[in-house]
């Protein structure tokens, strides 16, 4: 990066008052995402009833929501704390780097989440033979090595520019389009490779969501019986609602014409997906999931209170 120098964040909020509130308000937030994610993993590595597909997605869905909330949250919590907004230039580009990562990766995750949907529900016979444990593996390895490749490229993109006027990042972490706003280089093959490739490897992974669930939908129709309806919807439901709230907040955020016109819009949805999307990820999948509500129940609850077993009424 040219002209290196050390950059300030604006933060979420100038009024002092709210330092503290909002202090208090994100640790808890942080906490329970940490807990939720964590105990999404717990239970997919140590339940066998779980060693299944969808929740060894799930469980690579927690642990990037798990990574991109401590990209961001930490940091947060240190400046509205300390009242220092300062952040050298490595630590903004490394910043830049895993955000990106772990945000891009998180994308192809769901396209992966979908054609798994699409083999349970579509192909019921061959789905124990396609989605087996090597292909499990090599999707998830493919998701993290397309995550880290397309963040690579963009920083060093990114390392190219440099910044001569303001050096006020106006967000509470540094991302691409506040970074574009201050820097004084010409930022048009950085905009371009967020436009093509960035949108045809995401427009790719929303294709193929959107294909997987056509063929889905044309299922479930011919399903005659209300009970399997319901069954698939309650499958389907939870990733759909992730699919929709993740895609709606990277438009937002990347894809349009002028990004940086409107900064406290902008600071709430990168609350919302940075933040928000984190935790509810976890409460969205596993609150409404009775195999998960069953191994918490087991591994936990179960012990914690030292029961026998049969006073327990699943649902």
């Amino acid at each position: 990066m040219r002209n290196q120098t050390d950059f300030f964040l604006s933060g979420l909020s100038d009024i002092s008052a709210l330092q503290l509130p909002l202090f208090l308000f994100f640790l808890l937030i942080y906490l329970l995402t940490i807990i939720s994610n964590l105990l999404i993993i717990v239970l997919t590595v140590t339940d066998s009833h779980l060693h299944v597909p969808m929740y060894f997605f799930l469980g690579n869905l927690a642990g990037l929501d798990l990574c991109c909330s401590s990209v961001t949250i930490p940091r947060m919590l240190f400046d509205l704390h300390n009242k220092s907004r300062k952040i050298t230039t490595a630590d903004c580009i490394t910043q830049v780097f895993f955000f990106i990562f772990f945000a891009s990766s998180e994308v192809f995750l769901l396209s992966a989440m979908s054609y798994d949907r699409y083999t349970a529900i579509c192909l019921p016979l061959h789905y124990i033979q396609i989605m087996n444990r090597k292909v499990c593996v090599q999707l998830s390895s493919t998701v993290w090595c397309l995550g880290f490749t397309y963040s690579f490229v963009n920083t060093l993109c990114v390392l190219r520019l440099s910044f001569c006027g303001s050096h006020i990042i106006e967000s509470f972490f540094c991302d691409l389009p506040q970074i574009f706003h201050i820097s004084c280089s010409d930022i048009y093959l950085n905009v371009l490779l967020i436009f093509l490739v960035g949108g045809l490897l995401g427009g790719g992974s929303l294709i193929l969501t959107v294909l997987s669930y056509v063929y889905i939908f044309k299922t479930v129709l011919k399903i005659k019986t209300n009970s399997n309806r319901s069954k698939v919807y309650s499958t389907c439901t939870p990733h759909l609602t992730v699919v929709f709230i993740f895609y709606c907040s990277s438009v937002f955020t990347y894809f349009r014409p002028s990004p940086n016109q409107h900064f406290a819009a902008d600071k709430v949805v990168s609350v919302f997906y940075t933040i928000i999307v984190p935790l509810l990820n976890p409460l969205i999948y596993s609150l409404r999931n009775k195999d998960f509500r069953t191994a918490f129940h087991k591994k936990f609850y179960r012990k914690m209170l030292q029961l026998p077993p049969k006073i327990y009424n699943l649902p």
